[in-house]
C-alpha cells in the first residue's frame, strides 16, 4: 500500500512541476516579447493587427516579431493545462485505473473539441 502512496506522490510532484514550469516559462516568453515590443516600439504587423493562427505566430517567431512572441507565450500557457490531462491520462494507465483513464480521456476529447470549435469560429 505505501508503494502506492509514493508513486501517486511522485506522480503529484511531476504534474505541479509540469504546471509550474509551464507557467513560468509562458511568462518569460511573454515578458521577452513586452521588452522587445518596448525596445523596438514595433509590434512586427501593420496597423492594429495581431497574429491570430498558428501558422502566422510561428512565421512571426522565426522573424522575432514581438506580438508573436507574446502569442506564442499564451499559446504555451493555454496548453500547459492540456499538457497535465495528457499526462494524468497515461498516469491511470500506468496504474490500470481505467475509470480514470475514460474520465480523463473524455476531458481531453472535450478539450480537443473546444480547441478546434474555436479554430473555426
Amino acid at each position: 500500500m505505501t508503494e502506492k502512496k509514493d508513486e501517486m506522490y511522485r506522480v503529484e510532484l511531476i504534474v505541479s512541476a509540469l504546471l509550474r514550469i509551464g507557467v513560468v516559462l509562458s511568462a518569460i516568453i511573454i515578458v521577452f516579447g513586452l521588452v522587445m515590443l518596448f525596445v523596438t516600439g514595433k509590434t512586427g504587423y501593420p496597423g492594429e493587427t495581431y497574429p491570430t493562427s498558428l501558422t502566422t505566430i510561428f512565421s512571426g517567431l522565426s522573424t522575432f516579431k514581438p506580438y508573436a512572441i507574446m502569442m506564442f507565450g499564451l499559446f504555451c500557457l493555454i496548453l500547459t493545462p492540456v499538457l497535465r490531462v495528457v499526462v494524468s491520462l497515461f498516469t491511470f494507465l500506468k496504474e490500470k485505473d481505467y475509470l480514470y483513464v475514460g474520465i480523463t480521456g473524455l476531458v481531453l476529447v472535450i478539450l480537443v473539441i473546444s480547441f478546434l470549435i474555436g479554430i473555426h469560429a
